[in-house]
């Protein structure tokens, strides 16, 4: 297994042993993974293996069929949750990019999971409210958003109407390269998004949310 750089907070030699002892990555997603690193721009926003394995669990866990994902890139968080839903499972793809996302579509394929999900190419906001207006609220099993971070409220609100009672929204990038600690004057704008949702989950009541230091920080949310 060749490995690619991590954005997590634990140490490299602990995190190499950590996907030495349970990283069970499919030659497929090796091989997008390693393709992303190698040729795509911006590859660091790739999620690393163990979260696209974790994030697999969840599926599985969830018993899931249904999953929004609002940020596909080059398609590896996507292809793993895919990988881990059943037959008749189906995922939405949101994403504004067909350069990258034409990446995604020739792994998908060659996985042979392309037939589970489709995709959006079109500002994620605009997908979810019509998703909202065909098919309703409280349908969806599981969320994933890991996007452009200023509109990180308007999907968490959007997704909220569409996850089912006890379904789970999986929050990307909640630590932000620990950016979320300096003081609101020297935050980015990215930073200020991501800390002001933090700071607005936890006094969420319509949630139940734990905080995880997964790669860049993740956050799981349960609709109650």
């Amino acid at each position: 297994m060749t490995s690619t750089p991590s954005k997590t907070a634990v140490p490299a030699d602990i995190y190499a042993y950590m996907l030495k002892q349970t990283l069970r990555e499919s030659v497929v997603l090796q091989e997008l993974r390693e393709y992303t690193h190698s040729t795509v721009a911006r590859a660091g926003m790739q999620i690393a293996p163990d979260q696209g394995q974790w994030m697999a669990m969840m599926v599985k866990l969830l018993n899931a069929k249904q999953i929004i994902e609002v940020g596909t890139y080059t398609g590896y968080s996507s292809l793993a949750m895919a990988e881990a839903l059943p037959a008749d499972g189906r995922m939405i793809c949101c994403d504004i990019s067909d350069e990258w996302t034409q990446v995604a579509r020739r792994f998908w394929e060659k996985a042979g999971v392309s037939s589970k999900i489709t995709l959006h190419l079109a500002p994620a906001a605009e997908t979810l409210e019509q998703l909202k207006s065909d098919k309703g609220d409280s349908w969806v099993d599981l969320i994933f958003i890991d996007a452009d971070k200023p509109n990180y409220r308007t999907y968490y609100e959007l997704a909220l109407a569409l996850l089912r009672p006890n379904g789970l929204m999986i929050i990307d990038n909640v630590l932000f390269h620990g950016t979320v600690l300096l003081p609101v004057a020297e935050q980015s704008e990215n930073t200020a998004a991501i800390h002001a949702l933090n700071e607005f989950i936890r006094e969420d009541p319509r949630v139940d949310c734990v905080m995880q230091a997964i790669s860049d920080g993740v956050t799981l949310i349960r609709k109650v």
